[in-house]
């Protein structure tokens, strides 16, 4: 059973177009400019090519894994080859799950209430809110922020060694940061990790939409993603990884689909015998458009090439932040420092601005849509802009907090100029401090 999909027709090329790119906004100053959406890192929009492929599959929906109906059967079909495409693009190893998620904070909440007895977990500070929460019912140590490379892997290596007891433990570190964009060592945290008989989980929501990931050859145990950052938001993410947690965990939600047999007992209660794939965490209808998007969106960048959107990205980076430095006002942020790998998100402070109206005079003004404030990493940024940890001086500090990111598969809208429409706003209205 198969539905034709956009790939039949479509030319691949490096960039994808992504919808919305030709959308106007009004201005304060009137008229209207061809939108810049420069916050990707929040949430992209879809790719055509997945638009496409959903539209091309939604008049065939049915339900999935619960009728013998054809729709059903094609549906069925459609949910299970998305699983393996999924796989495939992470290079998971034989025996991992992927079990389809909500989101990463939703992969993250569901590996954490798996956790075995007695887990610890570590996870530095620098984590978004989506890695930094979900480990309410565990023992956690929370990391200070490292300004290097090593000195992350040396501060893991310290608090694993120290650990009492020495009992089973689990390591969340992103791949790649949504504050600043830099990247993570994490083949060498994961090497740490499963020296002092910890296992690793890869927050990669911003690492996946920008680079290959491949869940062997870094060595993580789990890696999470949500398809709103890879141009398909559909509503859908992945946990992906080693089965046996899962497996011996309960269901994350009880209800159909998860379990595999219900009876009633004499004294009248029931006994359930729950399912051991990774159906055990997918209780209640799945969402097939949301996994069959993300499938979509995982081959159209793989067939784009990596290689190239990187290379594309990376001259886009260089382009944005020397138009930016070139704004004596702006003081781009950094963990790890100007030379360290990145993608493309940039966090930036304007002298003299409220980040609030600056990022409200960019869209009024300009046309340009960007994020403001703590990007849900509050302790990340306020360690970024120097301020009290306990207090909110990151946001009330007489400086912006501006977000925007270079779209790494859009660079036909940055040729029409909103890069550099983008720089001309940040300087023009830099110059003009607080108005």
């Amino acid at each position: 059973m198969s539905v034709s999909t956009a790939a039949a027709t479509q030319t691949i090329c490096a960039p994808l177009p992504v919808l919305g790119r030709d959308v106007t906004v009004p201005l304060v100053t009137g008229g209207e400019v061809t939108y810049a959406a420069l916050d990707y890192a929040a949430s992209a929009p879809a790719l055509q090519r997945v638009w496409d492929d959903v539209a091309a599959y939604a008049p065939y929906y049915g339900s999935v894994h619960r009728g013998a109906g054809y729709l059903s059967q094609l549906s069925t079909d459609l949910f299970e080859n998305a699983r393996r495409t999924v796989a495939e693009f992470l290079g998971c190893r034989e025996g991992d799950q992927v079990v389809f998620t909500r989101s990463t904070t939703d992969s993250l909440n569901l590996l954490a209430a798996a956790l075995p007895a007695d887990c610890q977990v570590f996870v530095f500070e620098t984590e978004h809110h989506a890695s930094l929460l979900p480990w309410r019912d565990a023992r956690v140590t929370y990391l200070n922020a490292p300004r290097t490379h090593q000195q992350a892997v040396e501060t893991l290596e310290k608090a694993l060694a120290d650990r009492d007891p020495y009992g089973p433990a689990l390591v969340c570190v992103t791949g790649a940061s949504n504050v600043t964009g830099e990247l993570w060592p994490v083949r060498e945290l994961a090497a740490a990790a499963h020296a002092h008989g910890a296992r690793i989980v890869l927050d990669a929501a911003q690492l996946a939409p920008h680079h290959a990931v491949s869940v062997a050859d870094l060595d993580v145990d789990w890696v999470a993603f949500s398809g709103h950052k890879l141009y398909a938001p559909f509503g859908s993410g992945v946990l992906a990884g080693r089965a046996d947690w899962l497996t011996a965990a309960e269901p994350y939600l009880a209800g159909g689909g998860a379990s595999r047999k219900v009876t009633r007992r004499e004294d009248g209660g029931v006994d359930v015998e729950w399912h051991e794939s990774a159906a055990r965490h997918e209780a209640g209808s799945p969402n097939v458009i949301g996994a069959y998007s993300i499938a979509s969106a995982c081959k159209a960048l793989t067939e784009a090439g990596f290689d190239t959107l990187v290379a594309r990205e990376q001259h886009l980076i260089e382009k944005v932040r020397e138009g930016l430095a070139d704004v004596p006002e702006v003081r781009i942020l950094s963990l790890f420092g100007d030379d360290a790998p990145r993608v493309g998100v940039i966090s930036f402070v304007v002298e003299g601005w409220n980040s609030s109206h600056f990022a409200a005079a960019l869209s009024a003004e300009y046309g340009i849509g960007v994020r403001d404030g703590l990007f849900c990493a509050h302790p990340l940024v306020r360690t970024l802009l120097g301020s009290d940890p306990q207090t909110q001086g990151g946001v009330r500090r007489p400086r912006g907090r501006a977000r925007r990111e270079v779209p790494q598969r859009h660079p036909r809208q940055l040729r029409r100029g909103h890069a550099g429409r983008a720089r001309g706003a940040v300087r023009e209205r830099g110059a003009r401090t607080g108005q």
